[in-house]
């Protein structure tokens, strides 16, 4: 009976067992199931897996025996690791099911689409890594549910959208990392909750907003990276309290103040300070260069001022010192300081104002160092032989200095230099021969200094270079063939401005990568060889100013990338060939040559404002001018003594003519200087002196220019005076120049009208170093040029460009400018370079035409006054001339008109008459008159008609409002503008015509616009 007890009791007991193992196999199989399940779901959306690593995914076997799957004790799954296997399609939801996940590494894979909501379903997961994917969308509402995140990566996709500002939620979160993406909106304060965090990488992204304060509440922050956003304003102090921070990064931002100079003793763990490309001002704080361990400091492209503080031998870690493109003024002490710093691989000093000559000890620098810029200072001297100890040196920039003295020989020693700039020194003697050892340059530039001697053909020994630039010097002899059998240039070979002999050989033609060759102003012979025509990647060619003799190569027309060809001022002779005609050429100049026969009619010969011909009388535009051309000359045989008596004639009339300019140079000369005294400048503007203009720019800045033209910049400024100006330095260096100096001082004192703009003061002097200055002063246009409008370059507070009604009240104050400039000033006035960017823009958006360096005066003032222009060839700017100039008419009034005619129709839709859609015998003019009337709609700027500033449409529909915008305002400005850009000046508008029918649309327009509302 007891056995038979105990038999019964085990029984129960094994019963029970089978029952517990039953019960749980019920409850775990269901959640294994579910991980399968998912992981099959992943696989699904994955289209393309090359190495065939989930082949393995889905055969029978276990779940926790496939690639990249890591199960823990029960058979969930706990770990999925796909990074780099080149895997393609999306992120499937079956994703969120896996509810035991504690990491998920899909980095470095080609996942596209969005990151889906189904994530936030992993409540265990605690490491997330997506970077390097293709992902987009944005950060989904839900990922803050998995709170038990350590680490997030999700860099280097094109995730868009704000970051969520329940980040915080995240409480456990310790690596944030997200750029390189496309996030704005601005960085939620609520980061400052998690006060674990350790990194924060937010760089490349388009952040906006302010650096919140709540960032310097992290404790333990060691990685901060912040740079290439749109972060403005003030770093908070705040930030310079975490001194756990190694790592600081803001660059490339819109940031401004001072750097604290106590930043080293509250930051004493710093490593790497990044903070270039900002506005920051003050003087590099003492204190930084206390950080003995500190590796890497860049603060370049920023406004400091002072000089370098001492301390930089101490920094025995530093890798890289960047402070250029600041106002640093110092030594070049600078550099024997930096001899301590045995780590360094960049030192960039560039576009400061360092003075003093090279030291000797540049040698002794870091034999690390890779790359040095030294350019755009006041460095003299001459450049040490010691720089050869350099031997890891991959780019030296020593450009834009004072130095002066020969190329030492021992440069041919640094075998790794990959670029070598010296332009617009004083360089003198000889191109060392040894240059031919850089055989991995691919670039080099000495162009700009004073070397003589010949080219040596070690040059062709550089079987990297991409470009080279030894232009503007005093080089003589031949072109030695070996720079032509340089197969790697493929940027630019630019020998122009020498004193180079001999002829251009065959061998050029091997050259079949490079896109520029320019061997303008030299002293070059011969003929133009045919095999310039396999220089297949060609788009810009200037051969001018040599003694070149021969035809044109029918070979160029294969060039049928060229963009640029330029052969003005040799011997050409022979017609020009047909097959230029089938080039798509924004610029032709065959000026001043001995061109003969029928000027081609096709292609780019229809768009004359590209177009110059000059200085070739036998070069005829017809068929019938041509035979009388050939009739003429034949007759003139049988006439030899009418041709001795005009010879004679000739002769006196030469006399004459150099009588009459002898008097004209004297009297130009003293009308230049009585140009400045008749100006019309304001009363409390007397003239203003260089050393006032060079404080109130910063020694010319270019961080203050606010635009460029033909003949110098203009800089933004506001005078001692307090009163802001636009200061327009001359270069007096460019050919026109003092032309065009001399043309606007006459112009802008016989002329005043409200949209003009006005002339303050004017500056005749020298600068510090006794070279002639001249300057004109301008009020300061708030709002820019019109161009920039046009293009969207400036918007409205809200982030509108120009609106319709906008665009038709600058059309009139432009064209109110111009009209009276051609009738109302006293005399005609031909501005000569009517365009967007000359016509500019003050607080309210009233148009006033600036920039009369191209002026002239047709009808004199007065008696005693000369016509006056500043330029020789083509008046005006290409896109803009009108098509009578190419073939050598004088300017005139029309010509302005069409001038104004292109400009409203760039307004009106939004495309410029230099895009490349435009080539050929298509142009902007040609374009938009071919879809007038019927398809005029098609080719009007849409933006236009988004919205407009005049509430009183507020309540009109929008299709209403776009069709009275189309109908009453801008195709009525279409067609005003189409007359004015007629092929034959005759049949153009006038100027007052022109602007009274404006004007009639405004009226109307406003009627309509009445009535409608």
């Amino acid at each position: 009976m007891l056995k038979m007890t105990t038999y019964v009791q085990l029984l129960l007991f094994f019963l029970f067992l089978s029952t517990v193992s039953l019960v749980t196999s019920f409850q775990a199989t269901p959640s294994n199931y579910s991980d399968r399940e998912a992981l099959l779901g992943l696989k699904s959306s994955i289209t393309s897996d090359p190495s065939g690593a989930l082949s393995s995914w889905g055969n029978g076997s276990s779940a926790c025996t496939w690639t990249g799957v890591i199960c823990k004790h029960g058979g969930r799954v706990f770990e999925l690791d796909l990074r780099d296997l080149d895997l393609v399609g999306t992120i499937s939801p079956h994703i969120g099911n896996l509810t035991a996940l504690r990491s998920l590494y899909l980095q470095d894979n080609n996942f596209a689409g969005n990151i889906p909501n189904y994530i936030g379903r992993l409540g265990q997961l605690e490491m997330l890594n997506l970077s390097g994917n293709l992902l987009t969308g944005t950060i989904p509402s839900a990922f803050t549910n998995c709170t038990c995140l350590v680490t997030i990566d999700m860099s280097g996709n094109t995730i868009s959208g704000d970051i969520p500002s329940s980040i915080h939620l995240l409480y456990k979160l310790q690596v944030l990392n997200i750029a390189k993406n496309q996030l704005d909106g601005s960085i939620p304060p609520s980061i400052g909750n998690l006060s674990l965090l350790r990194t924060i990488d937010l760089h490349t992204n388009n952040l906006t907003g302010t650096i919140p304060e709540a960032l310097g509440r992290l404790n333990y922050i060691q990685y901060l990276e912040l740079s290439l956003n749109n972060l403005r304003g003030i770093v908070p102090l705040q930030l310079y309290n975490s001194s756990t921070l190694a790592f600081f990064a803001i660059a490339n931002n819109d940031l401004y103040g001072q750097i604290p100079s106590d930043i080293g003793f509250r930051l004493p763990n710093l490593r790497d300070f990044h903070n270039c490309v900002n506005m920051f001002s003050g003087q590099i704080p003492p204190s930084l260069h206390n950080l003995t361990n500190i590796k890497s400091i860049r603060m370049s492209h920023n406004l400091l001022t002072g000089s370098v503080p001492p301390g930089l031998n101490r920094l025995h870690n530093l890798v890289m010192y960047n402070i250029g493109f600041n106002h640093i003024s110092d030594t070049t002490t600078i550099i024997s300081d930096l001899t301590n710093c045995t780590k360094l691989q960049l030192i960039a000093l560039d576009e400061n104002h360092i003075e003093g000559s090279i030291p000797n000890s540049l040698g002794n620098l870091s034999s690390s160092l890779v790359k040095l810029y030294l350019g755009r200072n006041s460095i003299s001297g001459q450049i040490p032989p010691s720089i050869g100890s350099l031997t890891l040196l991959t780019l030296l920039n020593i450009s834009y200095n004072e130095l002066s003295g020969s190329i030492p020989p021992e440069i041919g020693g640094l075998n790794e230099l990959t670029v070598l700039e010296l332009t617009g020194n004083k360089l003198s003697g000889p191109l060392p021969m040894e240059i031919g050892n850089l055989t991995e340059l691919t670039k080099l530039e000495i162009s700009k200094n004073e070397l003589v001697g010949r080219i040596p053909n070690e040059l062709g020994l550089l079987q990297h270079v991409l470009s080279l630039d030894i232009s503007s010097n005093k080089l003589h002899g031949d072109i030695p063939g070996s720079l032509f059998s340089l197969r790697s240039l493929s940027s630019m070979l630019n020998l122009s401005h020498n004193l180079l002999t001999g002829e251009v050989i065959d061998t050029i033609g091997q050259l079949e990568n490079i896109i520029t060759i320019d061997l303008s102003d030299n002293l070059l012979t011969g003929t133009i060889p045919l095999s310039i025509g396999q220089c297949q990647s060609q788009q810009a060619l200037s051969l001018s100013t040599n003694t070149m003799s021969g035809m044109i190569p029918d070979s160029i027309g294969n060039l049928r990338g060229l963009q640029s060809l330029d052969l003005s001022d040799n011997k050409l002779t022979g017609s020009i060939p047909e097959s230029l005609a089938k080039l798509n050429l924004q610029l032709l100049s065959l000026s001043m040559n001995d061109l003969s026969g029928l000027v081609p009619s096709t292609g780019i010969f229809r768009n004359h404002s590209v177009v110059n011909l000059e200085g070739n009388p036998k070069l005829c535009y017809s068929s019938w001018a041509c035979y009388h051309s050939q009739y003429s000359s034949h007759s003139q045989k049988k006439h030899t003594v009418i041709a001795v008596a005009s010879s004679s004639a000739a002769a006196i009339s030469m006399l004459i003519l150099i009588f009459i300019m002898f008097y004209y140079r004297r009297h130009l000369a003293n009308a230049k200087t009585g140009a400045i005294g008749s100006i019309n400048v304001r009363a409390n503007h007397p003239l203003i002196s260089y050393e006032e203009l060079s404080r109130v720019t910063n020694n010319f800045d270019h961080i203050n220019i606010i635009g460029a033209g033909s003949f110098g910049s203009v800089y933004k400024a506001i005078l001692l005076d307090g009163t802001p100006v636009a200061i327009k330095v001359l270069d007096l260096c460019k050919m026109g120049a003092p032309k065009s100096w001399f043309a606007e001082c006459e112009t802008l004192k016989n002329v005043r009208h409200r949209n003009l703009i006005k002339l303050v003061t004017v500056c005749a002097s020298t600068d510090f170093a006794g070279n002639d200055f001249r300057a004109l002063i301008y009020e300061l246009m708030s709002n820019g040029s019109l161009e920039d409008w046009i293009h969207r370059h400036r918007q409205h507070e809200d982030r509108t460009g120009l609106h319709a009604d906008e665009v038709l009240n600058i059309a009139i104050d432009a064209a109110s400018a111009l009209e009276y400039m051609h009738n109302d000033c006293g005399g005609q006035v031909v501005h000569c370079d009517i365009k967007p960017s000359n016509v500019l823009l003050d607080g309210d958006m009233t148009a006033k035409v600036g920039d009369f360096g191209l002026a002239r005066l047709l009808a004199p003032l007065q008696p005693e006054q000369q016509s006056v222009s500043s330029i020789h060839g083509l008046n005006g700017s290409i896109g803009y001339i009108p098509p009578e100039y190419g073939y050598g008419s004088k300017p005139s009034t029309r010509g302005d008109v069409y001038s104004f005619g292109v400009m409203l129709l760039e307004m009106i839709t939004g495309k410029s008459p230099l895009e490349q859609s435009f080539s050929g015998e298509m142009n902007l003019a040609k374009w938009v008159h071919y879809n007038f009337p019927y398809r005029a709609h098609e080719v009007i700027d849409k933006r236009l008609i988004s919205t407009t500033t005049d509430a009183s449409f507020e309540g009109v529909q929008e299709s209403n409002t776009n069709q009275l915008l189309m109908n009453s305002l801008l195709i009525p400005m279409m067609e005003v503008a189409l007359s004015c850009v007629l092929e034959s000046p005759d049949e153009r508008s006038s100027m007052h015509d022109s602007l009274l029918r404006l004007k009639q649309i405004k009226s109307s327009f406003s009627i309509s616009r009445t009535i409608t509302a």
